[in-house]
Order: C-alpha cells, then structure tokens, then sequence
C-alpha cells in the first residue's frame, strides 16, 4: 500500500496448485470500494495487509465494510528473500504468509478508542511544543542577562507571567519588575531585584512576546482537546478512576492507558502479552547457550515512555510494593532497569484491574521480606560480616 497505489494479490486453490491474479487500484475512495468488490468476485474471505504508515487506515475502513476478515500485520515482520523486492512480489508473499497463517495481526483498536487515540496524541505533542517554547523564553531571558529561571520554579507560572509581560511593555527597572513577583515566592525580595537586572533590549521583547503568545495558544488549544477528550471517556470514566488507584497514575496517565490498550483486556491472552506488547520486557536473543542482547523490545512507544514516567513518581511513595521492588533492583541492576521493572509491575496491575473490575491493592513495603524470610536474612548476614561483624541468628520464640 502507497500514497497513490495498492497493489492486491488474490491467492487461488485450484486442486493441488496455487494460482494468483493480480491488480492494481488507486487509493480514491471508489478505487478503494472497485477492489472491495473484486475480492468478494473473487471469493475472497481473508485479506492481509502490511501497516505503512497511514496509507492502511482509508483501505481498512472501506474492506472492513464489506465484511471481510482482516489481518494487519507489522511491515518489518515480513521481510521477503533480499533481491526480490517489489510490489507484486510483497502482495504475492502476504497472500502466501495469510494463506499459512504466519503473520501476527497488529491490535486495531475499535473507532472510539482510535478516535481517543488521536486526542491523547496531539495533546501530548501540543504540551511537548509548549515546553519547546518555554526554552526558548529561558534561553532570550539568558541572552539578556535576566536569571529569572534560576530564583523561580516556573518562569511561566503568575509571577513569572506578569513579570514578562512587564518587560515586553517596556519595563526595565528591576524593582518594579519584583514588585510583580507573589509573596510566596521561595526567593528574597532582594535576590530577585538582582535576578531581574538586565539588558533587555528590542529585539529581546519580540521575541518574548511572540513566544509568550505562542505558549499562551497553545495552551487554549490543550484546555479544547481536554475538554474533547473529556467527552470521549464518557463510556470508561469507571476504567479511568479505578486506575487512579494505582500509586503514580494520574487522570492524564489513566487516559492514556485507556486509550492505548483499549480497556478491553480480552484482547490479551495474560498480562505477559500486555507487557509484551507495550514493549517493557526484555527481548530474547539466544543462540549456542549464549544470551546476547537482552534490550526492550519495540513497542507502544506513547505507552511506554507515559509508564516509565510515572514509575519515577511511583517509586516516591514510601510505604508501597513499586518502591521496594524499585530499592531491590537499583542495587543490583541499576535504576533505568530497575523503574523499568516498576513500569511492568504496573501495567500489569493495570491489566488486571481493567479486566475484573477492582481497584489497586499495594502489597506493601514489606513483601519481599515476608515472601523470602530466610534469603532475605541471609542476604543481611553476608552484609554484616563483609563489614567486619560476627552475626549468629536465632529465631525469636
């Protein structure tokens, strides 16, 4: 499948041999709904395509309504022999890989969840261009010797909005610039008269005011798709509160894991094939007794890299399971690998809390020592002599 093409093999048993008819159709929408009605001339009941990226979604909405089986699978699993590479050759291999049912079919979520999809996407990229645009205030505020953004958390918070919009009107004297700043501010009056004494020239407030506008679009924009995204969880406001019960999940991450897995866990057999999916467990690369590379696997990339932030907030919680597993794996492997381990544990209980429908229960700071008392002791031992101590352990009665 192409911009403009879509080359269709149908793949024919005619006693003991194979025979292939071939064709060629554009992507216009009656293009598109011509071949859907060869394929049901042709007696064809299962249709395989590769995902190249958008082109398959116009094809799949118009096959899918002409009652056909589909099959998506990923491009990169069904790479034919090297030097024979073309589009005939490519429609004549995924009519052969369907035929013997070789090729792994892609999750394609439901029309909602695609349609939340898309809302939860472009809002995380709008707030990625706000964080860009916010640089690049810091940065002129550096090029003109104003240290704002190293007495205050956040140069665009009241303070530091009020702040900016007095010097892009022209403002230059730092008492009045500090006269703007809240009282709870965590900075002194006067290390902020100073932090504010600059040399903010013309061409320094044009660039602030076009950022500042810029920052202040972008966030109408975000509270728009907020407000739509709102609407569209009307059906999984239920799914998104019992995920807020898992530590580190926010409203924001709850929604993304609905509209990224569906919240419909039917789709996979166990939480391992969730995990998998997601791409948070290590990939299996073993040949001759020998393990090689053990990275992640590509995965849901807007999935992952939304759990592996909240897994860092996770393992704050002092009194949970995600900590401690987070504190047993940073000395032994590292902390990457460790909140990734926290990122797994954590989809997991979101697997099972969407599919039986219950909220989180932690397991507690102390459920390792209570499921392996003795390594756990043993381990602690080890310790104690390595520093120096004689150790000799009784049981209390």
């Amino acid at each position: 499948m192409h911009k403009a093409e879509v080359v269709a093999c149908v793949r024919l048993m005619e006693g003991a041999t194979v025979r292939r008819e071939l064709r060629r159709f554009a992507t216009t929408t009656l293009a598109l709904m011509e071949l859907g009605e060869w394929l049901r001339e042709m007696g064809c009941t299962q249709v395989g395509m590769e995902s190249t990226g958008v082109y398959w979604k116009p094809v799949w909405q118009v096959l899918r309504s002409e009652g056909l089986e589909l099959v998506l699978g990923n491009a990169a699993h069904m790479k034919n022999v090297p030097g024979r590479k073309s589009d005939v050759k490519d429609a004549e291999w995924i009519a052969d890989l369907v035929a013997h049912g070789l090729i792994r079919p892609s999750f394609v979520p439901p029309p909602e969840i695609a349609e939340l999809r898309d809302l939860t996407r472009t809002r995380k990229q709008l707030v990625r261009e706000i964080v860009q645009h916010k640089q690049r205030i810091q940065r002129v505020l550096e090029e003109a010797n104003v240290k704002l953004a190293t007495v205050i958390s956040d140069v665009l918070g009241w303070s530091g909005r009020r702040m900016l919009r007095a010097m892009i009107a022209g403002e230059q004297d730092p008492q009045k610039l500090a006269a703007l700043g809240s009282d709870q501010l965590q900075c002194s009056s006067k290390v902020l008269v100073e932090a504010l004494r600059g040399k903010v020239t013309p061409h320094h407030r044009f660039l602030l005011e076009e950022h500042l506008s810029i920052v202040e679009h972008l966030e109408a924009r975000v509270r728009k798709f907020e407000a739509q995204i709102e609407a569209a969880l009307a059906p999984f406001r239920e799914a998104v509160e019992r995920l807020k019960t898992i530590p580190g999940i926010s409203d924001t991450a709850a929604q993304v894991i609905v509209a990224e897995t569906g919240a419909d866990m039917s789709r996979f057999a166990t939480e391992g094939h969730l995990v998998s999916w997601a791409g948070l467990c290590p990939g299996l690369n073993e040949s001759a007794g020998k393990h090689l590379s053990r990275r992640l696997r590509k995965g849901a990339p807007w999935l992952k890299t939304m759990l592996v932030q909240c897994a860092w907030g996770a393992t704050r919680n002092q009194d949970g399971y995600l900590r401690a597993q987070y504190l047993r794996l940073k000395s032994r492997r590292g902390p990457k690998k460790a909140v990734v381990a926290v990122a797994a544990s954590m989809l997991t209980a979101a697997y099972h809390v969407l599919r039986d429908a219950v909220p989180y229960r932690d397991l507690g700071a102390d459920h390792f020592l209570l499921h392996d008392r003795e390594r756990s002791a043993q381990r602690l031992t080890r310790r104690l002599r390595q520093l120096g101590y004689e150790v000799e352990i009784k049981k209390v009665a």
